[in-house]
């Protein structure tokens, strides 16, 4: 026997659901992030506010959950990110809660603050779990199937959120969030206690926690590619989701499609996602790292470009399906590369990763919302691919140059 096939005998192996809790996990955080996208022009009417005013439950949902990236990739590390990532799961049932709650827009507003902050935890440090346990060389389909969670998560948002605005209430998606994340608290704690050793590391602290702190996100913004990955993942929320978070709205009033209506057309976006994590392997085997970015970026950006100036609603059903497999080609490269920027600190690393991914989609969102009622819902879904072009162009650039 080979010292390979001892070592493989001799490490206990995780338990199957693991991985599962997770990717659920993932979809109740997914679900979180964009149901309320299309419920935009209902609580504008609801609430007394302007799109651009109303926008703001996208916007400071991603600032909280961007800022606690500083916080949770030093406590995963330290504590065991899975374990971190239920007691996440449990803390997002009573925020969900309070969305629902919500008697006034401050209120509503206050609540997904809370929220953006409890579900920060769920998806880098699972990322960085896998990171963990996953080999590099089969890492980026495994990190595909995982994120077919969240995907799905973002799609079931977009369908609850439009559905419930239209025809009943745009508060009971949240009571169905903040279930899903009591069930799947308790599935993650019970799957800790089974996890072998090699798969609940922790780093053990010393030190202030603050000068800590810094010296961990410092190890990774110190290594050149970790900061150009991070800067890429930032400008590439801005411009994706500084448009794509306007789509049902864009749906709606230039085109009089329902809420409804409006939030099924954008869930194709996650159906393109999950064609890429069925056909990850094969794809990432056929045109390799440099391929993958680059045709998932430039098949985005024509995509965004179809839903932000079609003549027609239809534009939209190829536009949303083809714009969510060009996003995850392009994305997962940039997740691959971001679970190694430093390894010995994995839980920083995509903290950090997460933290400019959200502050960029935060950025873009609210950039967005400031030009929407002047310029209107096409040309700000139009600026985001274009900008998601010279994003797609410059990374693919550096890629090749790496490799090479």
């Amino acid at each position: 026997m080979s010292t390979t096939d001892s070592l493989r005998v001799e490490t206990p192996a995780i338990p199957s659901l693991a991985v599962l809790a997770l990717s659920l996990a993932a979809f109740a955080s997914g679900a979180s992030i964009r149901v309320t996208d299309p419920a935009l022009p209902r609580l504008a009417v609801e609430f007394g506010v302007s799109l651009g005013d109303a926008a703001n439950v996208v916007t400071i949902f991603s600032v909280a959950y961007g800022l606690m990236q500083l916080f949770f990739g030093p406590v995963g590390d330290r504590f065991g990110k899975y374990l971190v990532v239920a007691w996440a799961c449990a803390a997002c049932a009573p925020t969900a809660m309070l969305c629902a709650l919500a008697p006034d827009f401050h209120w509503l507003l206050a609540a997904r603050l809370v929220a953006g902050a409890t579900a920060g935890a769920i998806i880098p440090l699972s990322m960085a779990w896998l990171g963990d346990v996953v080999p590099y060389e089969s890492r980026q389909p495994v990190l595909a199937r995982f994120m077919s969670g969240q995907i799905l998560g973002f799609s079931a948002g977009q369908l609850a959120g439009g559905f419930a605005a239209e025809y009943a209430s745009w508060r009971l998606p949240f009571i169905g969030l903040a279930l899903c994340y009591a069930v799947v608290s308790v599935l993650l704690f019970a799957l800790n206690r089974r996890l072998p050793v090699h798969a609940r590391t922790v780093h053990k602290a010393t030190g202030g926690a603050l000068k800590r702190t810094v010296a961990e996100f410092g190890q990774v913004l110190a290594r050149p590619w970790a900061r150009i990955v991070l800067a890429t993942v930032f400008f590439e929320g801005v411009f994706l989701y500084g448009g794509f978070a306007f789509t049902a709205s864009h749906l709606h009033r230039e085109h009089g499609l329902g809420l409804s209506a409006a939030g099924t057309l954008v869930m194709l976006f996650g159906l393109g996602c999950l064609v890429y994590a069925a056909l990850s392997r094969r794809l990432v085997k056929r045109l390799g790292e440099v391929g993958l970015a680059r045709w998932g970026g430039i098949l985005l950006f024509a995509s965004l470009l179809a839903t932000g100036v079609g003549a027609h609603w239809w534009w939209a059903v190829p536009g949303c399906f083809f714009a969510g497999l060009g996003f995850y080609m392009f994305h997962n490269t940039l997740q691959t590369h971001a679970t190694q920027m430093a390894p010995e600190r994995r839980g920083a690393a995509l903290s950090s990763f997460a933290f400019c991914f959200f502050f960029g989609q935060s950025a873009g969102v609210a950039l967005g919302g400031l030009m929407v009622e002047g310029a209107g819902t096409g040309l700000v879904i139009a600026a985001g691919a274009a900008g998601m072009l010279a994003v797609t162009l410059n990374f693919t650039r550096l890629l090749s140059a790496r490799h090479s």
